[in-house]
């Protein structure tokens, strides 16, 4: 880790690491509810809409969505930076690495270009968010793909102002198991759009699941398609 980064994104890496083993359980037993009425569903269906061979999972975790896309005949690469949920992700099967997002930013990352880059609910930070964004299409085919899921922001705005910001982290659902929350950089969906396009994307749909019933969406999914080819 980089001790010159905000102290903030550090705390979101030390969060992961204390609680690795907390989130391998409840992923184990299905134990939160939104993934498993309505956001795990969607983020495959986003990913087989463009239909690609060869997938890198960024913030792949305990590597669930590899394994769920194995069976489509995608070749997937899980990468995280923590170790204990890449132990556990190789220990289920598949192929997994420790992988810090910094070195994707300073183009250290040795694979050859995949047809689409997934980020399911792994882009919690800021500066570390927008310097990989900007390093993606380096590592795409050709036009290549990204797909993000991340938490809406007009459903977890709460009562705060819809401004971009530093937002207190919260387990609030997840179980007694969780402990210190890593806090996550909000941003509007006009800054999320804006985000993309700077960092070499056009945005070709947005996607909002919504659980039957639901008064707002469970998450955004953008589908995007890199503006230049790769270059490793």
């Amino acid at each position: 880790m980089n001790s010159h980064q905000d102290p903030r994104e550090l705390q979101i890496i030390r969060s992961w690491y204390s609680n690795a083993s907390a989130w391998n359980k409840v992923i184990r037993t299905t134990g939160i509810a939104s993934r498993k009425l309505v956001t795990n569903g969607a983020i495959i269906e986003a990913v087989l809409s463009v239909s690609p061979l060869r997938v890198l999972d960024v913030g792949c975790g305990e590597g669930w969505l590899a394994r769920a896309l194995t069976p489509f005949k995608m070749h997937v690469i899980g990468i995280d930076a923590v170790p204990a949920l890449v132990a556990q992700a190789v220990a289920l099967g598949g192929e997994f690495y420790v992988q810090q997002y910094a070195s994707i930013a300073k183009r250290q990352l040795e694979e050859d270009p995949v047809d689409a880059v997934v980020c399911n609910f792994s882009l919690l930070g800021k500066e570390s968010v927008e310097d990989m964004l900007v390093a993606l299409p380096l590592y795409l085919k050709d036009q290549g793909f990204l797909i993000i899921q991340t938490l809406h922001p007009v459903a977890a705005c709460g009562e705060r102002p819809y401004e971009d910001g530093w937002r207190e982290g919260s387990w609030l659902g997840f179980g007694s198991d969780f402990s210190d929350p890593a806090p996550w950089y909000f941003r509007t969906l006009d800054s999320w759009s804006a985000m993309l396009k700077r960092c070499g994307f056009g945005i070709l749909e947005r996607r909002e699941p919504l659980a039957a019933g639901a008064p707002a969406p469970a998450s955004v999914i953008w589908i995007c398609k890199a503006l230049r080819a790769a270059q490793t």
